[in-house]
């Protein structure tokens, strides 16, 4: 299998910060039209190799070969200079240009007299953006354009460029049916041209889907490097945790209660129509859909993030019209967004000040704020998801993804919320992580709360939740009770009409 040739070589990396050393000797080759798989647990020092690798970190030792040539990289563009490129998980796209100005800032199409081509530049992006048959404009404004389209718009950008060596950091953790699938035939494409490409992925399955050859990493060291017919799954999550895993999923046997929210034909223009179901005390209640079905809009609908157009509200047998996310706040509901680093934390803050959020958002105060008190509840909190950190001081920006998300969790239970809307909570974090995520979520509804979750992995999906409501074009097209649905079925539903009678046709 690994006849292509060597473009990047990386020999003992080591690299240490402040009080950790972040890997120790790691060994990595690439080679040409070659998917290399790099998996780990968050924190496994993935995210730190990469960036060396681009030179957004310098190496403390070890040696980087470029075609066999020593290089030593002290910033991304000499990265770029040798055609390394990386999405990252963070991308790095500015909302307030177009989708054609972000995808062409590092080369922008000039006129000869010297000022920007504005129709070549609109023209190319939107032939680049054609290769995954979705229909963004290459006039649309980034903050506007969904989690999913502007990780397309990303992949796009790297691959408008020259790019020898691709470093994809979870491109498809907002992806799902078609996306996914244009993704994996790009990826196919780029192996024919000779690109060596990395896929860092928390999502296994993808693994064996579209990787040559996997390397795992764990508390910064290189456990194991193995060709992918050579790997079982079993044996990949056990290099990453360091043990055996007898359980992917985790769901408790709960006692389902009284209805506590009830929606009745919600409207909102545009994103949701006409939404009627009930969400029960201790019930875990699954939203299902391909990207842009409505889901996450549904979920900002109900915290009032988004106005009503049409439709009833009922929260603990009361009529509710929220104006804006602190009504919800105040009525017991807590929101986990899709994109918690843009909505669900504060990066540049410490970990006990974003879970003192959810205190401030929940109380009125009349006169001062007394924090101490408010820092003792979040050290408590903050114990009790159990967040791997050096002080609650930290910034969030220097957490694990996991982590990151575990903070996000602990500000709505200090807000004492009720009603939780978890939107792609999983997302990102790796295995053993996901699975301490799942014994939260039971013992939260052991507890008597209530969960609406959206996820984008079925599998995920169908083992949590005790019901799946499926959605598309914006609508509820069908329920199903736990155990009663397969994938398959979720999807015929969750596949537009339009698109299944295309298909037929």
């Amino acid at each position: 299998m690994r006849e292509g040739k060597t473009i990047l070589e990386m020999k003992k990396i080591t690299k240490s910060f402040p009080g950790v050393r972040a890997l120790k000797e790691v060994d990595l080759a690439l080679r040409a039209g070659e998917v290399h798989c790099l998996v780990g647990e968050n924190g496994a020092g993935k995210s730190t190799l990469i960036k060396i690798m681009t030179g957004a970190h310098t190496m403390t030792s070890g040696e980087m070969l470029v075609n066999g040539t020593p290089q030593v990289l002290t910033s991304p563009l000499d990265g770029r200079e040798l055609g390394i490129r990386a999405i990252y998980q963070e991308l790095d796209l500015l909302p307030t240009l177009s989708v054609a100005e972000n995808i062409f800032m590092e080369d922008v199409p000039k006129t000869k007299l010297g000022l920007v081509d504005w129709p070549k530049m609109n023209r190319k992006a939107a032939e680049l953006l054609q290769m995954f048959h979705v229909e963004i404009s290459p006039y649309s404004l980034i903050r506007d354009l969904t989690v999913a389209e502007q990780q397309i718009v990303a992949i796009v950008k790297a691959l408008s460029q020259d790019s020898k060596v691709l470093i994809m950091d979870e491109p498809s953790a907002v992806l799902t049916g078609s996306e996914l699938e244009r993704l994996f035939g790009i990826i196919a494409e780029l192996k024919k041209q000779g690109v060596a490409i990395v896929y860092i992925t928390h999502r296994l399955i993808e693994v064996f889907e579209i990787g040559d050859i996997v390397t795992v990493l764990r508390d910064g060291e290189n456990i194991v490097t193995k060709d992918i017919e050579d790997v079982t799954m079993e044996k990949m999550i056990q290099w990453m945790v360091g043990r055996e895993i007898d359980e992917q999923f985790y769901k408790e046997k709960v006692a389902i209660g009284d209805v506590v929210l009830e929606a009745k034909n919600l409207s909102v223009e545009g994103m949701v129509k006409e939404a009627s179901f009930e969400l029960r005390e201790g019930e875990i209640l699954g939203l299902a859909g391909l990207v842009g079905a409505g889901r996450t809009e549904l979920l900002k609908s109900i915290f009032g993030e988004y106005r009503l157009n049409s439709g009833t509200l009922t929260i603990f047998g009361e009529e509710c019209r929220f104006n804006s996310p602190r009504d919800a706040i105040a009525k017991g509901l807590g929101f986990v967004p899709e994109d918690r680093k843009t909505e669900g934390a504060v990066l540049c803050r410490s970990i006990e000040e974003n879970i003192s959020l959810g205190v401030l958002a929940k109380k009125e105060f009349k006169f001062l704020v007394h924090f101490p008190t408010i820092f003792k509840k979040a050290v408590e909190l903050a114990n009790y998801v159990k967040i791997r950190c050096h002080s609650l001081r930290q910034e969030v920006v220097t957490l694990s993804g996991g982590n990151q998300q575990k903070t996000v969790l602990a500000k709505w239970l200090a807000s004492e919320s009720q009603i939780l809307l978890l939107d792609e909570p999983t997302r990102g974090i790796d295995v053993g992580s996901k699975l301490e995520f799942y014994k939260f979520m039971a013992e939260l509804v052991r507890n008597g709360k209530s969960i609406i979750l959206v996820s984008s992995e079925l599998p995920e999906l169908m083992a949590l939740s005790d019901r799946i409501l499926v959605m598309s074009n914006s609508r509820i097209r069908k329920e199903f009770r736990a155990g009663e649905a397969t994938q398959e079925q979720i999807l015929e539903h969750a596949i537009p009409q339009e698109l299944r009678e295309a298909a037929s046709s």
